[in-house]
């Protein structure tokens, strides 16, 4: 019998490892299998392979290798820029960031904030699902020391105004003896956004290998020459005294061939995009009673976030899932909760419209064929699923 063929519309949650890449990692869990520490060959080829990774990633940011630091998710990268700051400095410091942030970077502001390590500014957003940059200039205060906003929100995609924070911070820095730095989590943005640091004027980055067609387990941290952390892992000393533990050196390779890749992959990004739309335009038209949550125009081009009025978000994915369709509910990283989508409450919806919200998230692997296979069955499940709640 066949094997029905998948259709994987969960990009922001994970991609699948590219074959390039994966054939790359290969040699280092087998032949070239040293510790990048040791000083014989085998130790040496790894630690040459793990440099020559930290230059991919340092080339598509724009910045100095010795700026790149490895880890083992960009939520270790998140929770270091906070944590590795905050015990760097003698006096309580006061952190800036968005209330659609990833729980990466909420949890530790709250634990800092409930051990009074800390004050958190949380700004809003707007009815787009982007933050003002006026409301971001009223908060800054003298003992600021870290904006920390996201690039491409993990769940709506909305591309929060980076460039033009930097420019502020940059100007506003230029006044003051303690500069504020500048973090933003670009998970979601490094397969689709420029990240160039300099053009941005970024002064921290974090990103995952799994999301941009690598491997899990791999993430990475760009710091400013100039900027002092404290390391969050200490040990024997690896990654120049910044952050120990033995290198994942298939994983560090894996990143680095990815991160080549994406730039090679984005002529492919128009094309996601226009399938995309068709998506959104089909299910908008098709079924009554749907809206799309977010900024249409300042939107990750693979991003469809929709809610349908009176059809439970779980329902739906169980339904489409039967027909090996792969979409999530809210945030792919807390989407076993119960609990309502933070980032939809603060974008006006109910409690009700936040459990009846689906993300669609395509990759390079779409097919127009796909999205007309979606549009085909969707409208049905809704119609049922509606008829089942009374609405």
């Amino acid at each position: 019998m066949n094997k029905k063929k998948s259709i994987y519309l969960d990009n922001a949650a994970t991609t699948p490892v590219d074959s390039a890449v994966f054939k790359k990692m290969q040699p280092y869990f087998f032949e070239q299998y040293g510790n990048p520490s040791s000083v014989y060959s085998l130790g040496e080829r790894a630690n040459y392979a793990v440099e020559n990774a930290r230059e991919q990633v340092a080339d598509f940011l724009n910045c100095s290798s010795n700026e790149i630091y490895f880890t083992g998710s960009a939520s270790e990268s998140d929770n270091w820029i906070i944590y590795g700051l905050l015990s760097n400095r003698k006096k309580k410091i006061h952190i800036i960031t968005s209330i659609i942030e990833h729980k990466a970077i909420l949890e530790p502001c709250r634990n800092l904030k409930e051990k009074g390590l800390a004050e958190i500014t949380y700004l809003p957003i707007n009815e787009s699902g982007l933050i003002e940059i006026n409301s971001l200039e009223k908060a800054i205060k003298k003992n600021t020391a870290l904006v920390s906003i996201m690039y491409a929100n993990s769940e709506i995609g909305t591309v929060q105004p980076i460039e033009e924070i930097g420019a502020l911070i940059k100007k506003i820095n230029s006044k003051r003896k303690e500069k504020i730095i500048f973090h933003t989590d670009a998970v979601q943005a490094v397969n689709y956004l420029n990240c160039d640091v300099q053009k941005l004027s970024i002064d921290s980055l974090s990103l995952s290998g799994h999301k941009i067609y690598g491997p899990k387990g791999i993430g990475a941290l760009y710091l400013r020459n100039g900027i002092s952390i404290n390391p969050l892992i200490r040990g024997g000393g690896q990654e120049r005294k910044m952050r120990s533990g033995t290198e994942n050196t298939p994983g560090i390779i894996g990143l680095g061939e990815a991160i080549k890749k994406v730039e090679q992959s984005k002529s492919k990004n128009q094309s996601i995009k226009k399938l995309r739309n068709k998506l959104i335009t089909g299910i908008l038209k098709d079924i009554p009673n749907s809206q799309l949550n977010g900024s249409l125009e300042k939107r990750l081009p693979n991003n469809a976030h929709i809610s349908f009025d009176g059809a439970e978000g779980e329902s739906i994915v169980m339904e489409l899932s039967q027909r090996n369709i792969f979409v999530s509910t809210g945030s792919a990283c807390a989407s076993n909760s119960l609990s309502p989508s933070s980032v939809l409450i603060a974008l006006g919806l109910s409690r009700e419209q936040s459990h009846c919200s689906i993300r669609f998230t395509l990759g390079r692997q779409t097919t127009s064929s796909d999205i007309d296979f979606v549009l085909k069955v969707l409208p049905g499940i809704i119609s049922r699923l509606r008829k089942i709640s009374g609405r």
